[in-house]
């Protein structure tokens, strides 16, 4: 429960809500490196903390996380610039089972600020991708300039992977596709047998792509998903993401759609 203290060393604006930080220990115990899909839990002094996930993986001690600016902790951490410190905590959670995919076709789906948490496994695909048959990137937003990390597209679309672009809403210079992501599943020409599939996104978003999955034959248990309920202390102590026998921040926050099929029809409170 007690934070270890980072400092900025580079902060970028991703979109006008959005920037990522970079971050290096200032203690002689910095963090372990987090895995693809886990988060920490970045502290704001004299605010709070909340839970963050690692949108990189670095090399050494440094982490990177991208942060949107919606309640009073992140707007705290958005008016820090290079040099201020946080804390954090972590890491924690149940990382993507990039595992599932070795071997298979692998489909990675994100919209919105949700391309943060599986920003990773596109750069472990990137930088692996003879461990996998296929691998296709669907993202989404609701307009071209809150797409996440655009000087990264070029790169991602390369080394045989496939890059598909949506957004809900676009001017007449979008050269790409305009639609809801689930609308979108047919074009891939998915074989459902070799398809493992790992979504991130608004909660309704996930289960209607989920579901378009399943329709096209992919198996439930082969469908990984992030939720991230009302995560507060990350280690199950307070209950606050309880939901059924699920402590979202300790048991997941990634699951199978076979585990989460019945608690994503269900409304949040």
């Amino acid at each position: 429960m007690i934070p270890e203290i980072y400092s900025i060393k580079n902060k970028k604006w991703e979109t006008e809500q959005t920037f990522t930080f970079t971050l290096t220990p200032k203690s002689s115990k910095p963090l372990r490196q987090p895995q693809p899909g886990q988060f920490n839990m970045l502290y704001a002094f004299g605010v709070g903390e909340a839970p963050i996930s690692v949108s990189g993986i670095s090399q050494g001690a440094e982490l990177i996380h991208t942060i949107r600016n919606v309640g009073d902790v992140t707007r705290a951490l958005s008016k820090l610039d290079v040099g201020g410190v946080v804390g954090l905590r972590g890491p924690f959670g149940k990382p993507w089972p990039i595992e599932m995919a070795r071997g298979k076709d692998l489909v990675i789906i994100a919209g919105g600020v949700a391309l943060a948490p599986v920003r990773p496994v596109i750069e472990y695909a990137r930088s692996h991708r003879a461990e996998f048959r296929r691998v296709v990137l669907l993202l989404g937003s609701r307009t071209p300039e809150d797409l996440l990390f655009r000087d990264e597209f070029e790169g991602w679309g390369q080394n045989e992977m496939e890059l598909h672009l949506t957004v809900d809403i676009a001017g007449p210079t979008w050269g790409h596709h305009v639609g809801l992501i689930p609308s979108l599943l047919p074009i891939l020409n998915l074989d459902p047998r070799e398809t493992r599939a790992m979504v991130c996104g608004p909660e309704i978003m996930m289960q209607m792509t989920a579901l378009g999955l399943v329709q096209l034959g992919v198996e439930k248990n082969n469908i990984a998903l992030s939720m991230e309920r009302n995560m507060k202390c990350a280690i199950g102590l307070c209950g606050h993401c309880q939901y059924g026998p699920h402590f979202l921040c300790k048991d997941g926050p990634v699951y199978r759609f076979s585990e989460m099929e019945l608690s994503l029809a269900t409304r949040e409170l």
